[in-house]
């Protein structure tokens, strides 16, 4: 962690992989999501633990986290914007069931804001000129 900068709120770098194990357990059996990811993940304690990573960096400021998950979910090719409510309800579940609750609203919150960044992102490269969404 860098010294100069603090945590966005108290919480260890295993409770993260905590939570990242667990949500993705829940991911893989989750009958819209998992088919999802078992598209494109073929080692998941890998992808768990860049994931952690990705969490590490942006909570505790560490630099263990190189890539970007805008172009991740872009180039999967199958992320849909409606996926992301889904997502992120499944994932405040498993901040509620493993955290305090002021970790779990600090990190739901965190979520929330990088979950409405990606699903623009999405919904902006599934749109056709002047912004009108492609349905099909």
């Amino acid at each position: 962690m860098n010294s100069l900068l603090t945590p966005r709120f108290d919480i260890a770098r295993d409770e993260i992989e905590s939570v990242v194990g667990v949500f993705y357990e829940r991911i893989r059996n989750h009958p819209g999501l998992g088919p999802v990811f078992d598209a494109h993940v073929t080692d998941w304690p890998a992808h768990e633990a860049k994931v952690a990573d990705f969490w590490a960096n942006t909570i505790l400021h560490e630099k263990s986290y190189e890539g970007s998950p805008m172009s991740a979910h872009i180039k999967a090719g199958n992320v849909k914007p409606g996926m992301f409510s889904v997502w992120l309800e499944l994932f405040d579940s498993v901040l509620e069931e493993e955290l305090t609750e002021s970790q779990a609203a600090a990190w739901s919150i965190l979520a929330h804001r990088i979950g409405r960044s990606l699903r623009a992102g999405v919904v902006e490269r599934d749109t056709f000129d002047g912004g009108i969404p492609k349905l099909l």
